[in-house]
């Protein structure tokens, strides 16, 4: 059985509920191949089924990612049926990671490129420093953002995935976060450092069943237009949070203190 100390492209270290991983190809700016989305998908199982409160995703070196390897690629480029393969496995580790019920938060510095830049559209909090530079390059390769792009459009809207995806035009953390790519930017490493640890402390402090359940509400929202039923869900719901977590959320409101989450 494969453990995480085997990886091959991936630092992970498990502490306290918190999972963090680097991507670690640091001579290619941590682009991903097919070891890596597999790597990544194996880390995000393990946290579906294990107690992790937060998932913090950042790369080595100086850079996020700087997309898909563009060798591996070429290398299967007379193979239809791989290629596809290929771009679908990414697909489906993204889909996973956004439907993970725990806090993802990506720190972004350097390239946030093609696959990179779908990850930090599907992370619940995202914060980058002055170095961080996103795209979607894709079509000024000849290829397309085939499994990011509807991340992306539900991140920033279709007017600005359009400028983003048909220009291959980058982009600085200002414009990341005024587009609502990101959510914080931090001056120096020793701010995201600390952003990073605000956020981590503030998903500890929020209740562990009531953060997956809003969590699934939301996406709910984002991806059903029966709003009455979701809403009659939404009821049912609220009412198990106040019979289970909400108690201790109430004594310790109540008694001035930290709750006690178990």
């Amino acid at each position: 059985m494969t453990t995480f100390s085997d990886y091959k492209t991936l630092l992970v270290e498990q502490a306290s509920g918190v999972t963090t991983v680097t991507l670690n190809r640091p001579e290619l700016a941590n682009a991903m191949n097919l070891q890596m989305v597999k790597e990544l998908s194996q880390v995000m199982s393990s946290i579906e089924h294990h107690p992790t409160r937060a998932l913090v995703i950042h790369g080595a070196d100086g850079n996020f990612c700087a997309g898909g390897d563009i060798r591996e690629m070429q290398s299967i480029a007379n193979d239809k049926i791989e290629l596809a393969n290929f771009n679908r496995s990414f697909g489906l580790m993204i889909e996973q990671a956004d439907q993970l019920p725990c806090v993802v938060i990506t720190l972004l510095q350097g390239a946030v490129l093609g696959g990179g830049f779908g990850l930090a559209c599907i992370s619940d909090v995202a914060i980058a420093d002055h170095s961080a530079r996103f795209a979607m390059p894709e079509t000024s390769l000849g290829i397309i953002p085939a499994q990011i792009a509807p991340f992306v459009v539900q991140r920033i809207g279709l007017t600005s995935a359009r400028r983003l995806a048909l220009l291959g035009v980058r982009i600085q953390s200002e414009e990341a976060l005024r587009l609502g790519i990101i959510h914080q930017i931090a001056d120096d490493q020793e701010a995201l450092e600390q952003q990073l640890t605000s956020a981590v402390n503030l998903a500890l402090n929020c209740a562990p069943v009531a953060t997956v359940t809003t969590k699934k509400l939301l996406h709910q929202m984002s991806i059903n237009n029966d709003l009455p039923s979701i809403l009659d869900q939404a009821a049912v719901d609220f009412a198990n949070s106040i019979q289970g977590e909400g108690r201790e959320g109430a004594m310790a409101f109540a008694q001035k203190r930290k709750p006690n989450w178990q």
